[in-house]
């Protein structure tokens, strides 16, 4: 089964920096298959999980703090 996972990196000491988002697809071992850069916030919640990266680094690849954001209103209801 595939996961839909958001991520989004933003910037806690420069808020008006606008944030990135990135959609992943991942099997259910957490691998990545596939990464997506959004144009912009989605409006409808389709994704399994939302992280959050908050450390100013504008790349996925560079950023090596995430949390998990549980209840978050871009998530799918189970």
């Amino acid at each position: 089964m595939k996961r839909k996972i958001l991520v989004i990196l933003s910037n806690r000491l420069n808020p008006s920096q606008n944030a990135r988002y990135v959609e992943l697809d991942c099997d259910d071992k957490g691998n990545i298959l596939k990464e997506h850069p959004l144009r912009r916030q989605p409006r409808e919640p389709l994704y399994h999980e939302v992280w959050e990266s908050d450390e100013g680094r504008m790349d996925l690849s560079s950023s090596y703090r995430m949390k998990r954001k549980y209840r978050h209103p871009l998530e799918m209801r189970k």
